[in-house]
């Protein structure tokens, strides 16, 4: 059973994923903050692969891409840093970025390289569904690598229903169609996560996009399986203090009362 569905059955609710930048603050700081991030309680650990035009980013994680960028991170390296990592760490990992350095290392081989580390799947936002679909979803199971659609407040039924029946591991709801680290409408929110709730969709939903504290996690876990913490723990990881420190209390700051 793929690590992310084992998840899922066994936690349904209040499921944490956190963000982080692979190569941020340094180059290897990847792995540090993993291991810290599992020692601490994270459930699910997104890693973004740094990318120069990251679209559906805000400020924060942009800054944190161009800094990893500079400290030479790439997704040859990242791999490198990840070649032995399920040695210690045993929650899911799935990676996180954007089509072009993806096809410019070359799709199957991301594939095979991602499998081979241990990676249990991917979000690419700009895939586009019939690329997926008649392309590259059968390399996806080729390698047993899960992958997870973008939905917003604005993606119709139908769509909605498409990409659940489309992604496997979680269907991720973005909570508006702004950048990650947005301010929320929380009405707005509420309406469109109770929407989701009433479909019953195949998959587990998390809620991603302006989750930064205990409030809004709690507010996002109502109505969904749990929700994505990114630009809160970047601006945490800036203060420059211990990683282990900064993750633990951001984490504590998120799960306990």
């Amino acid at each position: 059973m793929n690590r992310i569905t084992h998840l899922f059955k066994e936690k349904n609710k209040h499921v944490l994923n956190i963000y982080c930048t692979a190569g941020f603050p340094e180059l290897n700081s990847t792995l540090e903050i993993m291991q810290s991030l599992q020692n601490n309680g994270a459930d699910l650990i997104e890693l973004g692969m740094p990318y120069s035009d990251p679209l559906a980013d805000g400020t924060v994680i942009q800054e944190s891409s161009a800094k990893a960028i500079a400290n030479g991170m790439t997704i040859k390296v990242l791999f490198e840093q990840l070649k032995d990592f399920r040695n210690t760490i045993h929650v899911p990992v799935i990676l996180m970025g954007y089509m072009n350095p993806v096809l410019q290392y070359g799709f199957e081989k991301f594939c095979a390289d991602a499998a081979a580390c241990g990676v249990d799947g991917f979000i690419l936002p700009d895939l586009p569904e019939y690329d997926y679909e008649n392309f590259y979803e059968p390399v996806l199971r080729k390698y047993g690598l899960t992958f997870t659609f973008l939905i917003t407040p604005e993606t119709s039924e139908d769509r909605i229903r498409k990409f659940d029946a489309l992604s496997s591991g979680f269907l991720y709801a973005v909570s508006s169609s702004a950048t990650t680290g947005s301010q929320q409408n929380t009405d707005g929110v509420e309406f469109y996560l109770k929407r989701l709730q009433s479909m019953q969709l195949k998959n587990p939903v998390l809620v991603g996009f302006g989750i930064k504290d205990k409030v809004s996690f709690d507010r996002a876990c109502t109505y969904t399986n749990g929700a994505i913490i990114g630009t809160a723990y970047i601006q945490a990881l800036n203060q420059g203090k211990s990683i282990e420190e900064t993750t633990r209390s951001f984490i504590t700051s998120i799960t306990h009362s």
